[in-house]
Protein backbone atom coordinates (compact mmCIF):
# COMPACT_ATOMS: atom_id res chain seq x y z
CA UNK A 1 0.00 0.00 0.00
CA UNK A 2 2.72 2.59 0.70
CA UNK A 3 5.45 0.89 -1.45
CA UNK A 4 6.94 3.07 -3.88
CA UNK A 5 5.66 6.39 -2.28
CA UNK A 6 7.43 9.95 -3.00
CA UNK A 7 5.83 12.74 -1.23
CA UNK A 8 4.37 12.99 2.61
CA UNK A 9 1.41 15.22 3.19
CA UNK A 10 1.25 16.30 6.61
CA UNK A 11 -1.31 18.01 8.31
CA UNK A 12 0.07 20.62 11.01
CA UNK A 13 -2.00 20.70 14.06
CA UNK A 14 -2.99 17.91 15.95
CA UNK A 15 -0.34 15.67 13.81
CA UNK A 16 2.79 18.17 13.95
CA UNK A 17 2.07 20.15 16.61
CA UNK A 18 -0.13 20.86 19.17
CA UNK A 19 -1.27 24.81 19.26
CA UNK A 20 -4.58 24.29 21.37
CA UNK A 21 -2.97 26.58 24.08
CA UNK A 22 -2.57 28.98 22.12
CA UNK A 23 -5.80 28.74 20.32
CA UNK A 24 -7.64 28.76 23.05
CA UNK A 25 -5.55 32.20 24.85
CA UNK A 26 -6.47 34.03 21.26
CA UNK A 27 -10.04 32.64 21.35
CA UNK A 28 -10.93 33.62 24.64
CA UNK A 29 -8.85 37.23 24.67
CA UNK A 30 -11.21 37.56 21.73
CA UNK A 31 -14.22 36.45 23.78
CA UNK A 32 -13.52 38.42 26.29
CA UNK A 33 -13.12 41.70 23.82
CA UNK A 34 -17.01 41.05 22.49
CA UNK A 35 -18.33 40.55 26.26
CA UNK A 36 -19.08 36.77 25.42
CA UNK A 37 -18.44 33.55 27.46
CA UNK A 38 -15.06 32.13 27.39
CA UNK A 39 -14.33 28.43 27.52
CA UNK A 40 -11.76 26.34 29.04
CA UNK A 41 -8.77 24.65 27.04
CA UNK A 42 -10.07 21.14 26.72
CA UNK A 43 -13.53 22.47 25.31
CA UNK A 44 -11.58 24.12 22.65
CA UNK A 45 -9.54 21.18 21.69
CA UNK A 46 -12.80 20.26 20.41
CA UNK A 47 -13.21 22.96 18.45
CA UNK A 48 -10.14 22.38 16.15
CA UNK A 49 -9.51 21.53 12.99
CA UNK A 50 -11.61 23.24 10.38
CA UNK A 51 -9.81 26.71 10.01
CA UNK A 52 -9.82 29.40 12.13
CA UNK A 53 -13.13 30.87 11.16
CA UNK A 54 -15.01 27.76 12.15
CA UNK A 55 -13.37 27.79 15.78
CA UNK A 56 -14.52 31.40 15.48
CA UNK A 57 -18.10 30.36 14.80
CA UNK A 58 -17.39 27.33 17.11
CA UNK A 59 -17.06 30.13 19.62
CA UNK A 60 -19.12 32.90 19.17
CA UNK A 61 -22.24 30.03 19.58
CA UNK A 62 -20.56 27.84 22.52
CA UNK A 63 -20.64 24.24 20.98
CA UNK A 64 -19.02 22.56 18.19
CA UNK A 65 -22.21 22.01 16.04
CA UNK A 66 -22.77 25.37 14.41
CA UNK A 67 -26.34 24.86 13.74
CA UNK A 68 -26.99 29.04 13.11
CA UNK A 69 -24.21 31.41 11.77
CA UNK A 70 -22.99 34.12 14.06
CA UNK A 71 -24.55 37.18 13.01
CA UNK A 72 -22.30 38.66 9.89
CA UNK A 73 -21.21 42.00 11.44
CA UNK A 74 -20.42 39.95 14.95
CA UNK A 75 -18.46 37.31 13.01
CA UNK A 76 -16.40 39.44 10.73
CA UNK A 77 -15.48 41.54 14.20
CA UNK A 78 -14.51 38.70 16.29
CA UNK A 79 -12.28 37.37 13.07
CA UNK A 80 -10.16 40.61 13.02
CA UNK A 81 -9.44 40.52 16.71
CA UNK A 82 -8.70 36.82 16.63
CA UNK A 83 -6.19 37.17 13.88
CA UNK A 84 -4.34 39.66 15.57
CA UNK A 85 -4.49 38.17 19.22
CA UNK A 86 -3.55 34.51 17.67
CA UNK A 87 -0.30 36.64 16.05
CA UNK A 88 0.58 37.92 19.59
CA UNK A 89 0.62 34.59 20.94
CA UNK A 90 1.54 32.35 18.18
CA UNK A 91 4.68 30.95 19.91
CA UNK A 92 3.82 31.13 23.47
CA UNK A 93 2.72 27.27 24.08
CA UNK A 94 2.54 25.59 20.74
CA UNK A 95 5.03 22.79 20.68
CA UNK A 96 5.80 19.55 18.81
CA UNK A 97 4.27 15.97 19.63
CA UNK A 98 7.02 13.99 20.67
CA UNK A 99 9.32 12.22 17.97
CA UNK A 100 8.52 14.48 15.40
CA UNK A 101 11.55 16.15 15.13
CA UNK A 102 13.58 13.36 14.52
CA UNK A 103 11.09 11.38 12.59
CA UNK A 104 10.95 14.20 9.66
CA UNK A 105 14.86 14.50 9.40
CA UNK A 106 14.83 10.49 9.12
CA UNK A 107 12.41 10.58 6.62
CA UNK A 108 14.49 13.52 4.60
CA UNK A 109 17.28 11.39 5.20
CA UNK A 110 15.52 8.59 3.02
CA UNK A 111 14.39 10.58 0.36
CA UNK A 112 10.89 11.77 0.73
CA UNK A 113 9.75 15.19 0.23
CA UNK A 114 7.23 16.25 2.47
CA UNK A 115 4.75 19.50 2.22
CA UNK A 116 1.73 21.10 4.93
CA UNK A 117 -1.32 20.99 3.70
CA UNK A 118 -3.24 22.54 6.54
CA UNK A 119 -6.58 24.53 6.84
CA UNK A 120 -4.70 27.22 9.44
CA UNK A 121 -4.77 30.51 8.01
CA UNK A 122 -1.08 30.69 6.08
CA UNK A 123 0.13 33.56 7.74
CA UNK A 124 0.75 31.39 10.71
CA UNK A 125 2.15 28.81 9.37
CA UNK A 126 5.76 29.35 8.45
CA UNK A 127 6.39 31.13 11.63
CA UNK A 128 5.15 28.62 13.83
CA UNK A 129 7.67 25.77 11.75
CA UNK A 130 10.72 28.16 11.96
CA UNK A 131 10.15 28.67 15.75
CA UNK A 132 10.19 24.85 15.98
CA UNK A 133 12.74 24.37 13.92
CA UNK A 134 11.35 22.15 11.47
CA UNK A 135 10.72 24.57 8.09
CA UNK A 136 13.71 23.22 6.60
CA UNK A 137 11.71 19.59 5.92
CA UNK A 138 8.94 21.21 3.72
CA UNK A 139 9.40 21.66 0.06
CA UNK A 140 5.91 23.11 -0.36
CA UNK A 141 2.93 24.64 2.36
CA UNK A 142 -0.58 25.13 1.64
CA UNK A 143 -2.42 27.18 4.38
CA UNK A 144 -5.99 27.60 4.89
CA UNK A 145 -6.63 30.36 2.66
CA UNK A 146 -4.38 29.68 -0.23
CA UNK A 147 -6.84 28.05 -2.25
CA UNK A 148 -10.60 27.80 -3.59
CA UNK A 149 -11.46 25.11 -0.66
CA UNK A 150 -9.85 23.44 2.07
CA UNK A 151 -9.91 20.12 3.58
CA UNK A 152 -11.93 18.03 3.27
CA UNK A 153 -12.10 19.44 -0.30
CA UNK A 154 -9.17 17.47 -2.06
CA UNK A 155 -8.09 20.57 -4.10
CA UNK A 156 -5.22 21.64 -1.30
CA UNK A 157 -3.50 17.59 -1.49
CA UNK A 158 -4.04 17.44 -5.54
CA UNK A 159 -2.53 20.74 -6.01
CA UNK A 160 0.21 20.09 -3.22
CA UNK A 161 1.06 16.93 -5.43
CA UNK A 162 0.82 18.92 -9.17
CA UNK A 163 3.50 21.85 -7.58
CA UNK A 164 5.70 18.95 -6.87
CA UNK A 165 5.40 16.93 -10.05
CA UNK A 166 4.12 14.09 -7.77
CA UNK A 167 0.90 11.91 -9.02
CA UNK A 168 -1.44 11.33 -6.32
CA UNK A 169 -1.38 7.47 -6.05
CA UNK A 170 3.00 8.36 -5.02
CA UNK A 171 1.38 10.56 -2.11
CA UNK A 172 0.57 9.50 1.12
CA UNK A 173 -2.08 12.41 3.20
CA UNK A 174 -0.80 12.27 7.11
CA UNK A 175 -3.34 13.85 10.05
CA UNK A 176 -5.41 13.12 12.56
CA UNK A 177 -8.89 13.95 11.53
CA UNK A 178 -12.01 13.11 8.86
CA UNK A 179 -11.09 16.07 7.03
CA UNK A 180 -7.43 14.31 6.20
CA UNK A 181 -8.99 11.19 5.43
CA UNK A 182 -11.80 12.04 3.28
CA UNK A 183 -9.59 14.81 1.60
CA UNK A 184 -7.08 11.87 0.68
CA UNK A 185 -9.87 9.19 0.17
CA UNK A 186 -11.83 12.25 -2.86
CA UNK A 187 -7.86 12.56 -3.90
CA UNK A 188 -7.13 9.12 -4.54
CA UNK A 189 -3.98 9.42 -2.06
CA UNK A 190 -3.57 6.83 0.96
CA UNK A 191 -3.77 7.88 4.21
CA UNK A 192 -2.50 7.52 7.85
CA UNK A 193 -4.07 8.82 10.76
CA UNK A 194 -2.34 9.25 14.28
CA UNK A 195 -4.27 8.44 17.16
CA UNK A 196 -3.14 11.48 19.61
CA UNK A 197 -4.36 14.75 17.71
CA UNK A 198 -7.55 16.49 18.01
CA UNK A 199 -9.60 13.26 16.92
CA UNK A 200 -8.60 11.28 19.96
CA UNK A 201 -11.73 11.78 21.92
CA UNK A 202 -13.24 10.10 19.17
CA UNK A 203 -12.80 6.91 17.68
CA UNK A 204 -9.80 7.52 14.77
CA UNK A 205 -9.79 3.66 13.95
CA UNK A 206 -13.66 4.50 12.56
CA UNK A 207 -12.32 7.44 10.52
CA UNK A 208 -11.34 5.25 7.78
CA UNK A 209 -7.79 5.17 7.18
CA UNK A 210 -5.60 3.22 5.41
CA UNK A 211 -3.11 3.21 8.78
CA UNK A 212 -3.43 4.41 12.23
CA UNK A 213 -0.40 4.92 14.84
CA UNK A 214 -0.56 6.02 18.00
CA UNK A 215 3.11 7.56 17.75
CA UNK A 216 4.49 9.77 15.30
CA UNK A 217 7.59 7.61 14.96
CA UNK A 218 5.91 4.29 13.90
CA UNK A 219 5.06 6.74 10.59
CA UNK A 220 9.20 6.42 10.65
CA UNK A 221 9.17 2.36 11.30
CA UNK A 222 5.98 1.87 8.49
CA UNK A 223 7.86 3.59 5.60
CA UNK A 224 11.61 2.18 6.32
CA UNK A 225 9.83 -1.43 6.57
CA UNK A 226 7.68 -0.41 2.87
CA UNK A 227 11.57 0.49 1.56
CA UNK A 228 12.63 -2.63 2.48
CA UNK A 229 10.00 -4.17 0.43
Amino acid sequence: MFHDKELLLFDLDGTLIDSVPDLAKALNATLRELDLPTYDEATVRTWIGNGAAVLVKRGLVGRREIDREPEGVLFRRAMEIFLKRYAAVLNDATGLYPEVKETLQKLEDQGYRMAIVTNKPSQFVAPILKNLAIESHFDYIVGGEDLPRKKPDPLPLLHSCDVLGCKPEAAVMIGDSSNDILAARAAGIPSVVVAYGYSADREVRDLGADAVVERFGEILDFFERSHRE
